[in-house]
């Protein structure tokens, strides 16, 4: 039914009401007066509060909406009666116009997308959000912007920053006092679970830290509670005594996981350190409070992190906030209606079922249901990933209708689990998790500090690990240690605690696990023996037995000792995982396209569907999803197969430019990610994928493509243009099938190993005695057996390079040497490719030589393809392929092992005919005295134009239209942030077609 136009008002009034069913515990008003203090005939259109957060503005119109920007910059910075903080966030929204003329407003505006855009106060400047263009969302969209917006990031980092200075001056007082009483720190590191050394008096002070925030938080809350400034300010007598007695009044009410360790260290200190520690942290919490950030709750962790000297070894890399948010939204996303509880330890019965159940979308209103879910991080860190998982259930459920302080007790004790080795980690996720509703109280939780290193029996433990083996597991948590308790309600004084964690009884497993390799024997891991087990102090024959632990417990999973304990920790995901139940994990780029992770694509391939990878095309610490870890990642969220499910048959990617830099920007980039029958498939040809954008700016592409159930590499990760990957996929099919080009070509291709084989791995060349039966010494122009071991980018300019080194024959490994001199060619592939400084896929040595850790030999029956490989394999086609096939887990680099060199797409050498054949030794011939740039400047290089030129048209007899798509297709690969690398382009380079 419609009527006529009806006023905005009565629009800003059936939105306001929508918005107050979804955000819970806010205050929403609509068209209201004498609300903005000193201007009261400002009538904004709605006005959202809520305690602990920044008022938020909406401003409305119907389309066009001309006036609405102005008028919603125009309410930043005011203040709304009642309220502490001004209004930091104003939100311009666009109703549509065909909404007016609706009768049923609320039902209008519950099925319409809204437009909107945001407007935030940083300092003296107002920044929009998106820069340019709008944001389209329904309802709840827009009241998941309002609760991110109320908390402005950059007073979150100002906080983190605050906290950070505190706990570093304070962790400067008792490394005085280690100084003059090394056994009282060594007291405080027997609680926390760790050694006497700095990064623990650190983890000490940020507990302390903890602490006083949140006292400083609560005082308020319950009247017997003094201020902190009165039980610890200056004017304080005696700082320590009145803080504990006041924490031990705390904990006679509740905030267990915040306060018992908090104040066992405190007790632990000499009076002259504790008043020092007190006065600079009670500073601290004022800053920190003094922000409004009140409901960070992962601010601690964040600190935390920060804090570790140990994650070399460990690699606990933070996820950062967005990109922990992502992630979870993602995954709570593909939740379905929850399946049969299974395994053993299953306490509640499933949800009524029909015969063919499969599951359909969750009902986030119903209470019940979310308090059967069963969610676990078996390597939490400090709960980084928990925290943003339960955010995003409690906001759902809020939008549902719910009260997300109502779910707090069955989330803390039956539905969030997670598993650390770090005692002090799991004290923070503890603290964490209690302080999104840090009023409402639970018992026990099922956060578990788990066995490490050598135990007291004498045996070794490798932490969640052993949870491979067992669905239960002897913990140190809840002992009589303070340090270990993490219920609310009280003291746990169990001597130890079984971790009940049954197989097949998990909805979601979430996890960004360490990264670390026991091959690892480079920077800080070079001196460990088993890297991946070399934490804390462990011994080197600790670390021997906790490999060999790995071995045992590795029959079934995905582990492979390359790819690191990260492949473990996803084989333990998938068995706790239930069917239907989802598997989210931040791993290293390599997951994706690293050989030795193959076991686990194989693995999701054939057990899961709806399979989403995630990565970042930018350069350097933005191509993490974590913090600080100088390597590209990935996300991988997939659902377990149902028994009446198939699995998988493809795999959507997305590649964002940027990681997402703020909550918001994740918010809006995870509603994008939808993957639909419209989305672009790398089998449509060179067309680009489908366009992620935030506002009128691109985010990103997403395309799906075929997924091997063999566990074939994903390579659709880093690409920032996916008409590459197209016609990189194309070309390993033998079609040329080039971007703007409107027939595809016949363009015979095949594996490397096909057309011919890869040399020795350097080891069986060069290997301790008798593994390899040569030593390598400098290079001889009389060499009986020379090499071409190293790379050195100015060396190898010309596609003709002279050997670096030379063989010697050790004594008594005559024969094997004859065998291994056997493998000697004159073509070499490049094994670990640096694109934005070595010109060179493919090198090639007058005399045959032995090939070395950077350059494996190619051998081929017929010597006439060496020329024809050295040829092929430096044009752009070449240079694509490559690319295409090599793992691009750092920047401006690609990397190829000799098994993966094997499946190398390449020209078909042997469908060349004698002429052909000919043609390309005089290409080669003609290239010899002839520089190459870098290959990130293929598409500036004259000469790798001109060997386009002679590859395309007079080798293979395409014509002058194919030849400048090849010279585009350099443009567009050129540009890709995995082959610059961030290096700038010099001034003079410029295109040449």
């Amino acid at each position: 039914m419609t009527q006529s136009h009806q006023v905005e008002g009565n629009a800003n009034n059936a939105l306001g009401s929508l918005l107050q069913g979804m955000l819970g515990k806010s205050t929403v008003r609509s068209e209201n007066t004498s609300v903005i203090r000193g201007h009261a005939g400002y009538q904004p259109d709605i006005l959202i509060t809520a305690t602990g957060r920044s008022p938020v503005v909406i401003e409305a119109e119907y389309d066009p909406a001309q006036n609405v920007e102005p008028e919603a910059c125009g309410r930043l910075n005011l203040h709304v009666a009642g309220q502490t903080r001004p209004i930091e966030a104003a939100i311009a929204l666009r109703y549509p116009e065909a909404v007016a003329n609706i009768h049923d407003l609320s039902a209008a505006i519950r099925e319409a997308t809204l437009r909107y855009c945001v407007f935030t106060s940083e300092g003296s400047e107002t920044v929009r959000f998106p820069e340019s263009g709008w944001l389209d969302g329904a309802v709840a969209d827009l009241a998941d912007m309002v609760r991110l917006v109320s908390v402005p990031q950059n007073a979150v980092d100002q906080a983190a920053t605050y906290l950070q200075q505190g706990i570093d001056d304070a962790a400067n007082v008792l490394e005085d006092m280690n100084v003059l009483s090394p056994a009282i720190n060594a007291s405080i590191a027997r609680l926390l679970g760790m050694d006497n050394v700095p990064q623990t008096r650190r983890m000490a002070c940020a507990i302390i830290a903890n602490a006083m925030i949140f006292h400083d938080r609560i005082a308020g809350m319950h009247e017997e509670i003094s201020a902190l400034n009165l039980v610890c300010g200056d004017g304080v007598p005696d700082p320590q005594g009145t803080t504990l007695a006041a924490w031990t009044a705390i904990l006679e009410i509740n905030y267990w996981p915040i306060f018992a360790i908090g104040k066992d260290i405190l007790e632990q200190l000499p009076a002259e350190f504790a008043v020092r520690i007190l006065r600079r942290l009670r500073l601290t919490a004022a800053s920190v409070n003094g922000t409004g950030v009140n409901n960070a709750h992962d601010l601690t962790g964040r600190v935390f992190q920060r804090l570790i000297s140990d994650r070399k070894y460990l690699a606990t890399f933070y996820t950062l906030p967005a990109s922990a948010a992502l992630l979870a939204r993602l995954a709570v996303a593909k939740l379905k209606s929850p399946s049969p509880l299974a395994g053993e330890g299953a306490t509640k019965p499933p949800p009524p079922q029909g015969e063919g159940w499969s599951g359909g979308e969750f009902d986030w209103g119903d209470p019940e249901a979310i308090g059967n879910l069963r969610i676990g991080d078996f390597a939490c860190g400090t709960g980084a990933l928990l925290s943003a998982v339960y955010e995003q259930i409690a906001s759902r459920h809020e939008s549902a209708g719910g009260d997300a302080s109502a779910i707090h007790p069955a989330m803390m004790e039956e539905v969030l689990y997670g598993c650390d080795v770090m005692p002090s980690a799991i004290h923070i996720t503890g603290s964490t998790l209690a302080g999104i509703q840090p009023d409402v109280m639970y018992g026990r939780s099922r956060l578990y500090t788990m066995p490490y290193g050598r135990q007291d029996d004498g045996t070794v433990k490798i932490g969640s690990l052993e949870l491979l083996q067992s669905s239960q597991v002897m913990t140190l948590f809840n002992t009589s240690d303070p340090a270990l308790r993490t219920g609310s309600a009280g003291e746990e004084t169990a001597a130890q605690v079984n971790a009940e964690i049954p197989d097949g009884s998990f909805d979601l497993v979430i996890m960004n696990p360490p990264f670390t390799r026991n091959t690892t024997r480079e920077g800080a891991t070079a001196d460990a023996v088993a890297a991946a087990f070399a934490a804390f102090d462990a011994t080197e024959a600790d670390q021997r037995e906790m490999a060999k632990r790995m071995g045992e417990l590795r029959p079934g999973t995905s582990y492979h000792g390359n790819a690191g304990v990260a492949s473990a920790f996803a084989g333990l995901g998938h068995k706790k995982l239930k069917p239907g139940g989802v598997l989210a994990l931040v791993l290293p780029l390599s997951a994706a396209v690293g050989l030795a992770w193959q076991n686990f694509r194989e693995m999701v391939a054939r057990n899961y569907t709806d399979l989403t990878v995630l990565s970042i095309a930018a350069n350097g610490n933005d191509m993490a999803f974590s913090s600080d870890t100088g390597m590209a990642e990935c996300l991988v969220i997939a659902r377990k197969l149902r028994d009446e499910e198939v699995s998988t048959e493809r795999v959507q990617f997305a590649t964002f430019e940027q990681r997402p830099l703020n909550l918001a920007a994740a918010s809006v980039v995870a509603t994008n990610v939808d993957f639909q029958d419209s989305t672009r498939k790398i089998e449509d040809g060179p067309f680009g994928g489908t366009r992620l954008s935030i506002g009128d700016a691109a985010a990103g592409e997403m395309l799906t493509a075929p997924c091997s159930l063999d566990g074939d590499g994903w390579a659709g990760v880093r690409l920032l243009d996916y008409a590459l990957a197209q016609t990189a996929y194309f070309l390993s099919r033998s079609q040329l099938n080039l971007p703007g080009i409107p027939i595809t070509s016949e363009l015979c291709t095949a594996p490397l190993s096909e057309t011919g084989k890869i040399g020795l791995y350097h080891l069986d060349i060069v290997g301790t005695p008798p593994r390899g039966p040569f030593s390598k010494v400098a290079p001889s122009p009389t060499s009986t057996y020379p090499s071409l071991w190293n790379h050195n980018a100015k060396n190898e300019t010309r596609i003709v390079c002279l050997p670096d080194s030379q063989l010697q024959v050790r004594k008594d490994l005559e024969s094997k040497a004859i065998s291994v001199w056997a493998t000697a060619s004159r073509p070499h592939i490049s094994q670990d490719f640096r694109f934005n400084s070595q010109p060179l896929a493919v090198a090639f040595t007058e005399r045959k030589s032995i090939g070395g850790r950077a350059w494996p030999n190619t051998i081929f029956d017929d010597s006439r393809f060496d020329f024809a490989h050295s040829a092929w394999g430096n044009s752009t086609l070449g240079l694509l392929s490559y690319w295409w096939h090599s793992s691009l887990q750092q920047p401006g680099r690609g990397i190829i092992t000799i098994r993966t060199a094997e499946t190398l797409p390449v020209l078909d050498f042997r469908t060349l005919t004698d002429d052909q054949l000919t043609t390309a030794e005089a290409i080669f011939d003609e290239f010899r005295e002839l520089d190459l740039m870098p290959a990130y400047l293929a598409d500036a290089d004259p000469n790798r134009a001109l060997l386009d030129r002679r590859v395309v048209c007079d080798l293979l007899g395409f014509g002058e239209e194919i030849y400048r798509g090849v010279r585009r297709l350099a443009a567009k690969w050129c540009a890709e942030p995995s082959v610059h690398g961030g290096k700038a382009r010099p001034k003079s380079a410029q295109y040449v077609e």
